[in-house]
């Protein structure tokens, strides 16, 4: 059997079949569609013939004026919540998560804490030459160093340094190439190229030593950080003993000698000859 609702549809639509379509105007469309009807207020369910019953929805407390107490709860609700937001005396200011940002966020925080890369930063005037996306880049990473430093919050939002930078927030990066591909825009930056060199960059030398003849052939190379092994090891001592040891260069990776003009069997090591002031030891956690 259909509701009365339903039986008496065809009812409303009557009018259709006589009218001028030249002459249906917004009053007839309203009065069909029912929304003309008057707005519901003691419903137990919702209207099946009313389009604007919003039974369930909330609509009495959306369209009522608040409580005096009310207005007291939200407020109180909004202190806790600023409140809670706020960063106590002594305690440092952290980095907001973006999803996978956390190597980013990581070497901020290290690069703060080097008091004087941090005033070199601050330091850091802009000429006419400077390219703009190292003024971009150095005018957020300056933000950020200045919210880090005073902020009232808790924590600092760095979704405009990653947005400058161009990173996915939703993609994991790996943080040494990260590290090395952005110290080195950073030093780019003449008023800044300085103190990264004396804070961050070491100096290392491949030294060869032929067995025939004992010549010596020196690579010297610079380096933001020291890749150690930790497979196998108990302690750091151990892994940068690892990374210095001498490696016998023999049968098939025999060494060419240019002053035996023929391949000979070798000696080769890393020999530090100038370490950075902030020494920066990446350890090769994962073995393939």
């Amino acid at each position: 059997r259909k509701s009365a609702n339903k039986s008496n549809e065809p009812l409303v639509w009557q009018w259709v079949d006589d009218a001028d379509p030249s002459k249906i105007g917004d009053k007839e469309v309203r009065t069909a569609y029912r929304l003309n009807l008057p707005k519901c207020t003691s419903c137990r369910k919702n209207c099946q013939a009313k389009p604007t019953c919003l039974f369930g929805l909330g609509e009495a407390q959306w369209l009522s004026s608040p409580s005096h107490l009310e207005w007291e709860n939200i407020e109180q609700k909004l202190e806790k919540q600023i409140e809670a937001e706020k960063r106590k005396e002594g305690e440092l200011v952290g980095l907001k998560n973006l999803g996978a940002t956390c190597y980013v966020n990581t070497y901020l925080q290290l690069w703060y804490h080097n008091v004087s890369f941090r005033n070199a930063l601050y330091n850091l005037e802009y000429k006419d030459e400077d390219l703009a996306l190292q003024q971009t880049l150095c005018g957020q990473l300056q933000l950020i160093f200045g919210l880090l430093e005073s902020s009232i919050s808790k924590s600092v939002d760095p979704s405009h340094f990653i947005k400058c930078l161009g990173l996915a927030t939703d993609l994991q990066q790996d943080a040494q190439e990260f590290s090395k591909l952005f110290l080195s825009l950073l030093e780019n930056t003449p008023s800044l190229s300085q103190v990264i060199k004396e804070q961050f960059c070491g100096q290392y030398t491949y030294v060869t030593v032929c067995k025939s003849c004992q010549s010596v052939t020196e690579r010297p190379s610079n380096f933001y950080e020291l890749d150690l092994n930790v497979q196998g090891h108990k302690d750091l001592k151990s892994c940068i003993l690892e990374f210095l040891r001498e490696e016998k260069l023999v049968g098939e990776n025999q060494y060419y000698c240019t002053k035996c003009q023929s391949k000979q069997d070798a000696l080769r090591k890393i020999a530090l000859k100038k370490l950075p002031e902030t020494l920066n030891l990446q350890l090769l956690r994962f073995v393939y």
